[in-house]
């Protein structure tokens, strides 16, 4: 299950440095997950310091 990263983001983008596949890029209001790419590994949600990231 892909994980989603929420509005409470104010991208810091240590989600994406964390991310072991790239699957996280910076989109216009918050960073986002490609859930085609994400490996459902956790990273980003152990890395975030706004708790912004959960499962779908």
């Amino acid at each position: 299950m892909a994980y989603v990263i929420t509005d409470a983001c104010v991208k810091c983008g240590a989600c994406s440095e964390g991310c072991p596949v790239g699957a996280i890029s910076e989109g216009e209001d918050k960073y986002v997950i490609d859930p085609d790419v994400c490996i459902s590994c956790g990273a980003c949600e152990a890395t975030c310091p706004m708790g912004a990231i959960e499962e779908a």
